[in-house]
């Protein structure tokens, strides 16, 4: 329940469009994509994987967010124009990450075990940025839109183009 209301105070602090909770519990697909995660996350762990992926397939034929029951999410997730959203089942998403629409973070089809990315903490993926392969992206770090991330990227600059590049050091 706690991640709940974490994650609806998250939209409302970061979507000005977002006008009350109720709102927010009705009609953003972000937020019901991470509750339906949630529910196929828990049987995932428990080694019901078929189970996990039909509710996992449902969230994703409810809301256009597909979030594979494997991955791991962390807290406060923003998920803004969610269509076309793909996170893959090893892909470890980190606290306070915002993402939007049509973002994959996949594999590149010649890796095994850990085949999906890291991202860090407080990290901004802007639309339709691909993160592909068992990389990381640090902490602070921001993807501008349409960007293919295929190698690590470190913390606190902003990376952009394909393949991305970093065009900007955060100051500290």
């Amino acid at each position: 329940m706690n991640r709940l209301r974490e994650t609806i105070q998250t939209i409302k602090d970061h979507d000005p469009a977002a006008r009350s909770t109720l709102e927010v519990v009705l009609t953003y697909p972000g937020l019901h994509a991470i509750l339906i995660y949630d529910i196929a996350h828990f049987f995932y762990k428990r080694k019901w994987y078929t189970f996990s992926r039909v509710i996992s397939h449902l969230g994703r034929f409810l809301t256009g967010i597909e979030i594979h029951p494997g991955a791991t999410i962390g807290h406060r997730l923003f998920i803004d124009h969610g269509m076309g959203i793909v996170i893959g089942e090893t892909a470890e998403v980190g606290d306070d990450v915002m993402i939007y629409h049509g973002v994959t973070l996949g594999g590149t089809g010649k890796d095994t075990g850990k085949r999906h990315p890291t991202i860090g903490n407080n990290v901004l993926l802007s639309a339709h940025v691909q993160v592909l392969g068992p990389i990381k992206i640090g902490d602070n770090a921001k993807i501008g839109a349409s960007a293919v991330v295929v190698s690590e990227i470190p913390p606190d600059v902003t990376a952009v183009g394909i393949p991305a590049k970093i065009v900007r050091y955060h100051k500290l």
